[in-house]
Protein backbone atom coordinates (compact mmCIF):
# COMPACT_ATOMS: atom_id res chain seq x y z
CA UNK A 1 0.00 0.00 0.00
CA UNK A 2 0.81 3.70 -0.03
CA UNK A 3 3.63 5.45 2.39
CA UNK A 4 2.50 6.12 6.17
CA UNK A 5 0.24 9.23 6.14
CA UNK A 6 -0.34 9.01 2.84
CA UNK A 7 -3.72 8.47 1.25
CA UNK A 8 -4.39 6.83 -2.04
CA UNK A 9 -5.66 3.62 -3.48
CA UNK A 10 -3.47 0.75 -3.82
CA UNK A 11 -2.96 -1.26 -6.97
CA UNK A 12 -4.49 -4.61 -6.78
CA UNK A 13 -4.89 -7.83 -9.18
CA UNK A 14 -6.86 -11.02 -9.87
CA UNK A 15 -7.06 -14.04 -11.68
CA UNK A 16 -10.36 -15.70 -12.59
CA UNK A 17 -10.07 -19.16 -13.15
CA UNK A 18 -12.36 -21.26 -15.09
CA UNK A 19 -12.67 -24.81 -15.50
CA UNK A 20 -15.85 -26.83 -16.72
CA UNK A 21 -18.23 -24.37 -16.64
CA UNK A 22 -17.04 -23.45 -12.57
CA UNK A 23 -15.36 -21.01 -10.89
CA UNK A 24 -12.42 -21.24 -8.46
CA UNK A 25 -13.05 -18.90 -5.03
CA UNK A 26 -11.44 -18.91 -2.00
CA UNK A 27 -12.86 -17.86 1.13
CA UNK A 28 -10.66 -15.24 2.40
CA UNK A 29 -10.00 -14.84 6.77
CA UNK A 30 -8.35 -11.15 6.68
CA UNK A 31 -9.32 -7.38 5.58
CA UNK A 32 -10.33 -6.42 2.89
CA UNK A 33 -13.26 -8.26 3.09
CA UNK A 34 -12.95 -11.34 5.59
CA UNK A 35 -15.44 -14.45 5.53
CA UNK A 36 -16.26 -13.54 2.01
CA UNK A 37 -15.38 -15.78 -1.22
CA UNK A 38 -13.52 -14.11 -4.01
CA UNK A 39 -11.20 -15.31 -6.64
CA UNK A 40 -7.33 -15.39 -6.25
CA UNK A 41 -5.40 -12.22 -6.45
CA UNK A 42 -3.45 -9.52 -4.46
CA UNK A 43 -1.67 -6.65 -4.55
CA UNK A 44 0.73 -5.73 -7.39
CA UNK A 45 4.40 -4.89 -6.35
CA UNK A 46 6.30 -2.12 -7.80
CA UNK A 47 7.64 -2.42 -10.99
CA UNK A 48 5.29 -5.81 -11.56
CA UNK A 49 2.96 -6.01 -14.31
CA UNK A 50 -0.42 -6.59 -13.56
CA UNK A 51 -0.56 -9.71 -15.25
CA UNK A 52 2.37 -11.19 -13.70
CA UNK A 53 0.91 -10.20 -9.97
CA UNK A 54 -1.74 -11.82 -10.88
CA UNK A 55 -0.31 -15.26 -12.32
CA UNK A 56 2.15 -15.19 -9.02
CA UNK A 57 -0.94 -14.27 -7.07
CA UNK A 58 -2.95 -17.22 -8.06
CA UNK A 59 -0.16 -19.60 -7.95
CA UNK A 60 0.33 -18.64 -4.32
CA UNK A 61 -2.35 -19.15 -3.12
CA UNK A 62 -3.98 -22.25 -5.23
CA UNK A 63 -0.77 -24.17 -5.63
CA UNK A 64 -1.88 -24.44 -10.11
CA UNK A 65 0.45 -23.62 -12.87
CA UNK A 66 -0.97 -19.94 -14.43
CA UNK A 67 0.33 -20.65 -18.47
CA UNK A 68 -1.89 -17.87 -20.50
CA UNK A 69 -4.30 -15.23 -19.38
CA UNK A 70 -6.14 -12.51 -21.07
CA UNK A 71 -7.66 -9.42 -19.67
CA UNK A 72 -11.25 -9.01 -18.06
CA UNK A 73 -12.46 -5.77 -16.27
CA UNK A 74 -11.52 -3.47 -13.76
CA UNK A 75 -12.74 -3.63 -10.02
CA UNK A 76 -12.80 -0.30 -7.75
CA UNK A 77 -13.61 -1.39 -3.67
CA UNK A 78 -14.22 1.30 -1.56
CA UNK A 79 -14.48 -0.73 2.04
CA UNK A 80 -15.51 2.04 4.67
CA UNK A 81 -15.54 -0.71 7.20
CA UNK A 82 -12.00 -2.23 6.37
CA UNK A 83 -10.97 1.78 5.57
CA UNK A 84 -9.47 0.30 2.00
CA UNK A 85 -9.33 1.65 -1.44
CA UNK A 86 -8.16 -0.55 -4.41
CA UNK A 87 -8.50 -0.52 -8.10
CA UNK A 88 -7.45 -4.12 -9.23
CA UNK A 89 -6.98 -5.06 -12.89
CA UNK A 90 -8.70 -8.36 -13.05
CA UNK A 91 -8.09 -11.21 -16.02
CA UNK A 92 -9.32 -14.90 -16.64
CA UNK A 93 -7.78 -18.25 -17.42
CA UNK A 94 -8.74 -21.67 -18.73
CA UNK A 95 -4.62 -22.38 -19.18
CA UNK A 96 -3.44 -23.76 -16.08
CA UNK A 97 -2.47 -27.43 -14.92
CA UNK A 98 -2.77 -28.78 -11.15
CA UNK A 99 -5.50 -29.16 -8.33
CA UNK A 100 -6.04 -26.43 -6.44
CA UNK A 101 -5.56 -26.94 -2.87
CA UNK A 102 -5.03 -24.22 0.26
CA UNK A 103 -2.11 -23.57 0.36
CA UNK A 104 -2.19 -20.02 2.60
CA UNK A 105 -4.07 -21.16 5.47
CA UNK A 106 -3.07 -17.78 7.14
CA UNK A 107 -5.16 -16.18 4.90
CA UNK A 108 -7.75 -18.62 3.20
CA UNK A 109 -9.75 -20.80 4.96
CA UNK A 110 -11.48 -22.68 2.36
CA UNK A 111 -11.05 -23.31 -1.98
CA UNK A 112 -13.08 -24.63 -4.21
CA UNK A 113 -14.82 -25.07 -7.64
CA UNK A 114 -18.44 -23.52 -7.60
CA UNK A 115 -20.62 -23.34 -10.54
CA UNK A 116 -22.00 -19.97 -11.46
CA UNK A 117 -25.58 -20.36 -10.92
CA UNK A 118 -24.81 -22.01 -6.63
CA UNK A 119 -21.91 -19.21 -5.67
CA UNK A 120 -21.30 -18.80 -1.88
CA UNK A 121 -22.36 -15.85 -0.19
CA UNK A 122 -20.96 -13.27 0.34
CA UNK A 123 -19.15 -12.46 -2.35
CA UNK A 124 -16.13 -9.71 -2.56
CA UNK A 125 -16.69 -6.83 -4.79
CA UNK A 126 -13.67 -8.16 -6.83
CA UNK A 127 -15.25 -11.44 -7.33
CA UNK A 128 -18.82 -10.15 -7.90
CA UNK A 129 -17.21 -7.63 -10.55
CA UNK A 130 -15.33 -10.44 -12.41
CA UNK A 131 -18.41 -12.57 -12.59
CA UNK A 132 -20.64 -9.94 -14.04
CA UNK A 133 -18.10 -9.55 -16.48
CA UNK A 134 -17.92 -13.19 -17.39
CA UNK A 135 -21.77 -13.42 -18.08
Amino acid sequence: MASPGIDIPGLGCGLAILRDGKILLCRRLKAPEAEHWSIVGGKVDHMERSEDAARREAEEESGLSIHSTRFLCISEQMIESDRQHWISLIYVTEDFSGEPRLTEPDKLSEIGWFDFTALPQPLSRFAADAIRALR
